[in-house]
Formats: structure tokens, sequence, C-alpha cells
């Protein structure tokens, strides 16, 4: 992969969030908090980046994760949600609030032995409308683990709600999705990265590597 011109952005902002909390207002809060880092990181999904949201700056803050949370619910409101489920760690706490905002049930995920599932006596019932809810997208992985498991249990899903997808809009969870902010970051596989040609230090933020 190519790198940057000088002076060119490494992260780009695509596209705002419509009517409601917009994508400069998101970008605000995290640069506010100090949640855009900027460096040579490991991704949890194993690609290396030169820039990381660091999400846990900004969900310290309730007032934060409410309002953020409040322009999730929104953007799904007329979707007929019955159950919002996201994924272990920040995709739990998001989710939570944004099933309080809609007055639904919560569910997260865990992995157990390496595959993401339901346990704590969890239970979708057949067709339940299920909203998935997501922290930060890179690749999409997690999410989409999320949305299969919901079949496989026998749920629609009817859409996922992102904090942030850093992938420019081109992650491909199986199901429409909404994010709050939406950004262009580079992120390579490990052997084509720039960084490691450059020997800056890794940096190693990715939940699976902590």
């Amino acid at each position: 992969m190519a790198m940057p011109e000088p002076g060119e952005d490494w992260g780009r902002t695509q596209q705002p969030a419509e009517a409601g909390l917009g994508a400069a207002e998101v970008e605000e809060i995290f640069r506010r908090s100090g949640a855009y880092l900027e460096g040579h990181f490991l991704l949890t999904s194993g690609l290396h980046s030169p820039a990381y949201l660091e999400k846990f700056s900004v969900l310290q803050h309730p007032e934060h994760t409410t309002r953020l949370c409040g322009e999730l619910a929104r953007l799904f409101r007329g979707a007929g949600v019955e159950t919002v489920v996201g994924p272990v760690t920040g995709g739990m706490l998001l989710a939570y609030e944004v099933a309080r905002q809609l007055g639904v049930r919560f569910f997260f995920t865990e992995r157990e032995q390496g595959v993401m599932a339901l346990r704590r006596g969890f239970a979708l019932r057949p067709q339940e409308r299920v909203l998935v809810v997501e922290d930060v997208l890179t690749t999409g992985s997690s999410a989409r683990e999320v949305v299969e498991l919901c079949r496989r249990l026998g749920a629609e899903v009817v859409g996922v709600g992102v904090l942030v997808d850093r992938s420019g809009g081109r992650a491909n969870l199986g199901v429409p999705y909404r994010a709050l902010w939406t950004l262009q970051i580079a992120a390579w596989p490990p052997e084509e990265c720039p960084l490691c040609r450059q020997k800056i230090p890794l940096t190693s933020r990715g939940s699976r590597h902590l």
C-alpha cells in the first residue's frame, strides 16, 4: 500500500452523520478526550496503523456515552428493535445505553474458546428484531461475528450501529450499518507496514493484545 504524499493526512473524515449529532461533533468529542492517538499501533484485527482510537478515553465520561448512544438510538428508532446486542467490552457498554434509550432488552456476546457466543442465560427468540452495536470498525470482523451469531440463533438483524467506522465505509457486515463518524485511516498487514520498515516502535493497543 502506498504511503501518503508529504503533508497528506493519514486519517480523513469521509462523511458526516445525518441530522442530529454530526460527525464533526463526534470527532471533536474524540479529540477533546485525547482519544485520537498517532504513532505505530497493532490493532485488534492484527493490522498495523498510524492512528488508534481509544474509545475508553471517551466512554469514561458518562455524558459523552449518553449523548453518542442517544444518536445511535435515534438512527434506529423506527426499525422495530426488540433487543440490542454488543460484543464485550466497548460494544457492550454502548449496547446497554442504546437499549436503555430505546426501552428494549440488552445482551452482550463473549468469546468461548475463541468463538463468539451468548452466555449467562441470554437467549434470542425466533425472528426477534436485533440491533447490533459496535464501538470502532476496522475490518468489521467482530461485528460480523455478532451478526452471524444472532442469525444462527434465529433472530432478524435489522442493522449495525457503529460509533466510529475507520474503514472509510468499506466494511462488509452482511447487513446495513450506520456510523456516527466515518474515517479513512490507513491499516496494513505487518509485512506491508511502512512504519515497520522505518523501525518505528510498535504499540499494542488492540483488546486481544493487551
